[in-house]
């Protein structure tokens, strides 16, 4: 069977759901085609026993003005019935201190003065915040950053501010670098807790992580944070009902194994039938989306651009329902271990908890637990006893009278394994392509997959920075498109 559409979208995570809402929004058809059962990708939630799990990603901000997610939605009047969180996120540290990562900026740095002592503190998170904010305000300026064609720097000018100029040096200096500058460089707990805060948002370390995108990582909790009630699906969904109300189409458990260029555009072909599309947007990771090509020239573009496992991460994760024994004021915990964890090797984990006024997901008198751990080269790395892992995550989670294993009702745990079937992502890596020194910002892999009429958005196209990240990498596709098809 044959089937034609204006736009095909491999992949319904955040930035192919990005991408397609603004296509519509044009007046484009779309199509959707997604290999799960389920929208959303690592954004997403699922039910299970009666309860609703998140997929994988827990946190959610973009939604204050000036940032991706806000601006797709003011832009299409898409509505999502967020909920904002008073305090973004508690920090357990190795010897037992708890740190409060309070939004207000002044509120952050008395904390972070009572815990790592006053030095360099306040001139370090204001310099941080400075940063934070120009790199989000700019992203959306700058929509068609990396440029990778006359068009793209047409529209980069008309957007340039000088401040531009000397921020883009910070793109030279890794936040080691910064770290000495105010001082703090010695401060060995101080270090520890940024390398860990560096991990959940830039997947990597302070000697691989620029300024730029280390000082927007480290303020995540400077911007609004939000909860979905119900779950992320519920930020899914709006985004799905609005591409249906255009017009467009998601077509799920739809698996997309070729993609071959005509005369008129693309063929993409799945097990059931092959679609006839003008132009395709490949919202999976580069190493997926090259495969599906035949055209050398793409294999040939990006396959030194690639990175490999062992350059990646996946994710150990444990959803559990648990007993309420009192209500919490924070939601999001990060706890520092003091030996790595077993199975993983990684030295926190991350815990989120169902919002307390949230009954679509559990009863009133239980929460909903995901936690979750890196795990470093997936491809050669092995869980054969999850109970190990397990057991350690408890003993965490009872040290620092989280929750408590006697609480438990329901438990269930994901491996690399899991997550490479659930998102069909190469070797299951999740998280996005890790900051490196050796790839600056205007050094990210294209979004013009041939220059033809095929793009790519993901988080292998803007590494790092969660669902922000991801939203922005579908504006930039979306944008480069529009360039293109004016200037042709």
């Amino acid at each position: 069977m044959r089937k034609k559409t204006d736009v095909l979208v491999v992949g319904s995570g955040m930035a192919g759901l990005t991408a397609a809402v603004l296509c519509a929004e044009a007046g484009r058809q779309v199509t959707i085609l997604e290999q799960n059962w389920l929208p959303g990708g690592c954004s997403s939630s699922y039910p299970r026993k009666h309860y609703v799990f998140e997929s994988g990603a827990t946190t959610l901000v973009g939604l204050d003005p000036g940032m991706p997610l806000h601006w797709v939605l003011e832009r299409t009047g898409i509505e999502v019935p967020a909920t904002v969180l008073e305090v973004p996120m508690q920090v357990y540290l190795q010897d037992g201190t708890r740190l409060t990562r309070w939004r207000d900026l002044d509120a952050w740095i008395a904390e972070a003065e009572r815990a790592f002592g006053p030095e360099g503190q306040r001139a370090f998170w204001t310099q941080c915040f400075d940063i934070s904010r120009f790199v989000w305000d700019t992203s959306i300026r700058q929509r068609a950053f990396p440029p990778s064609a006359l068009s793209d720097l047409i529209f980069a000018a008309g957007q340039f501010r000088p401040r531009q100029v000397a921020f883009a040096a910070l793109a030279y200096q890794s936040m080691a670098q910064m770290l000495r500058q105010y001082g703090l460089h010695d401060n060995a707990r101080f270090v520890a807790f940024v390398n860990e805060q560096l991990l959940i948002t830039a997947q990597n370390y302070v000697s691989e992580v620029n300024v730029l995108f280390g000082a927007t990582a480290l303020c995540y909790t400077q911007f609004t944070n939000y909860y979905m009630p119900g779950g992320l699906i519920n930020l899914v969904n709006p985004m799905v009902a609005y591409l249906r109300a255009q017009g467009g189409e998601l077509h799920l458990r739809t698996r997309a194994e070729h993609i071959t260029r005509t005369t008129s555009g693309y063929e993409v072909t799945t097990p059931e039938e092959t679609w006839e599309a003008r132009q395709v947007i490949c919202a999976i990771p580069a190493n997926n989306a090259v495969e599906l090509f035949d055209d050398p020239r793409i294999k040939a573009r990006y396959q030194h651009r690639l990175l490999d496992s062992s350059d990646l991460y996946s994710a150990f994760q444990m959803g559990a329902v648990v007993r309420k024994r009192r209500e919490m004021a924070c939601i999001h915990h990060q706890i520092h271990l003091t030996s790595p964890l077993p199975g993983t090797g990684s030295h926190s984990i991350f815990l989120s908890l169902s919002h307390p006024d949230d009954t679509q997901r559990c009863g009133p008198d239980e929460m909903i637990a995901s936690v979750s751990t890196h795990i470093r080269d997936p491809k050669t790395t092995f869980i054969t006893d999850k109970t190990e892992t397990e057991a350690a995550i408890w003993a965490a989670l009872e040290a620092h009278d989280l929750l408590h294993r006697e609480d438990l009702i329901y438990q269930h745990s994901s491996t690399p394994r899991s997550w490479k079937k659930w998102t069909g992502r190469a070797w299951g890596f999740v998280g996005g392509y890790p900051q490196y020194m050796r790839i600056k910002p205007w050094q990210m892999l294209d979004h013009r997959l041939d220059h033809q009429g095929a793009y790519l958005c993901g988080d292998s196209t803007y590494p790092g920075q969660g669902i922000p990240g991801a939203c922005l990498s579908g504006i930039v596709a979306w944008q480069k498109m529009q360039l293109d098809s004016h200037s042709g």
